[in-house]
């Protein structure tokens, strides 16, 4: 499982084994206030981001960043 979240400290917390670090907590997945074209950007790039980690070995909590 792969927790995409805005406070990296509380998925820690709970014991998530893979995290992805999001935008921000209004808006996890995206920015609305982005051009439409830079929006689909950063959503795809946090999807993949997460599928990569899904698809990564872990022993211990790991946070994915760039």
């Amino acid at each position: 499982m792969v927790h995409v979240c805005t406070i990296v400290p509380i998925s820690l917390t709970v014991g998530a084994n893979r995290i992805v670090p999001a935008v921000a907590i209004p808006h996890p997945l995206g920015d609305p206030s982005k051009p439409f074209e830079e929006e689909k950007t950063i959503r795809r790039h946090l999807v993949e981001k997460a599928l990569k980690a899904l698809q990564t070995p872990v022993s211990e909590q790991t946070v994915f960043n760039d």
